[in-house]
């Protein structure tokens, strides 16, 4: 009888953490688009910082008046709430583009994007230390497919520069992201920030702290007006930037900060893993980057990581 009474419920469970694997999964698409959007920019003469810098201020331009809508029905974030918005701002958003593109000055993109994903295991250790509970051989099992299918996807082979300054921003980018995903989380104490809010205050304060750092020429700021090509068509600067504003900085967010609260940020660290194969994909149809064999290895072994991980370390 309570078996029959259970399986209802069982089901709808199972529902819920199948939606929340399918939001994790479309927010990881949105990011893993931004590369080869972006890619097309910085062929045209813009940098980095300026990319980033425009595609984060504008997705606060876009949420601002739903944000102000929002803050007149649920009043003005308390004291902790507010502390929470601007560390997911410095940290989560403008943190850890800053240090990987930092990074990258020092190492290969394949090496400070594999130093930067080192998030899920680092989140591993710190929920270990947190919850003093030792995490089980699934899910660490299903860690290392996925650690080893993002070198294979990364392909490394061209080679393996260890700068030890690149490495230390590479890590930073890493720590970052740790962080993008525990302020993402939600919280027992009732200080849960409406993810609107979260997204909106994050990309403004990231935006600033990102042009704050390009003032003091750490990083340079210079873009052009002219066309792209995307998917082998010629379009006009704005287009890849508008979608990067709204795909990659207004949905990617939002939707991210509903599947770490939906998932946690373990599991949701790992789908997040995905974005490189997405990026991969993307850069595929877009630019005409074919992949190699041993990244679509890559990706399988990512993929069949996440779902050891998945499976046996669901969100509360």
């Amino acid at each position: 009888m309570t078996s029959v009474e259970t399986a209802p419920a069982r089901q709808q469970l199972g529902s819920a953490h199948g939606r929340a694997l399918a939001i994790a999964l479309s927010s990881a698409a949105a990011f893993g688009l931004s590369g080869a959007l972006a890619r097309s920019l910085l062929d045209l003469g813009w940098t980095p910082a300026a990319v980033v810098a425009v595609r984060i201020f504008g997705a606060f331009a876009v949420l601002l008046v739903p944000c102000i809508l929002l803050l007149r029905r649920i009043g003005l974030p308390n004291r902790r709430q507010t502390a929470r918005l601007v560390a997911y701002g410095i940290i989560a958003v403008g943190g850890a583009q800053l240090c990987y593109f930092s990074a990258v000055q020092y190492l290969s993109v394949g090496v400070a994007l594999l130093l930067e994903y080192s998030a899920p295991i680092l989140l591993i250790g710190y929920h270990w230390a947190r919850n003093r509970k030792r995490p089980t051989l699934p899910v660490l099992l299903g860690a290392g497919l996925s650690i080893i299918g993002l070198v294979l996807v990364l392909d490394l082979r061209d080679g393996f520069n260890l700068n030890p300054i690149g490495v230390a921003w590479g890590l930073g980018a890493a720590l970052c992201l740790c962080g993008y995903f525990i302020l993402s989380e939600g919280s027992d104490s009732g200080n849960d920030v409406h993810p609107l809010l979260l997204t909106t205050v994050g990309t403004g304060v990231g935006g600033a702290a990102v042009v704050a750092v390009a003032a003091l020429g750490f990083l340079p700021l210079a873009a052009q007006t002219g066309s792209v090509q995307l998917a082998g068509v010629a379009v006009d600067w704005w287009l890849p930037m508008l979608t990067l504003i709204l795909v990659t900085g207004v949905f990617s967010y939002l939707t991210g900060i509903i599947a770490v609260r939906r998932l946690g940020s373990s599991v949701a660290s790992f789908v997040a893993l995905t974005e490189v194969i997405f990026a991969v994909v993307f850069a595929f149809i877009l630019l005409g980057q074919q992949p190699a064999s041993i990244q679509l290895v890559g990706g399988a072994l990512v993929l069949t990581g996440i779902a050891v991980v998945q499976r046996r370390e669901p969100a509360a």
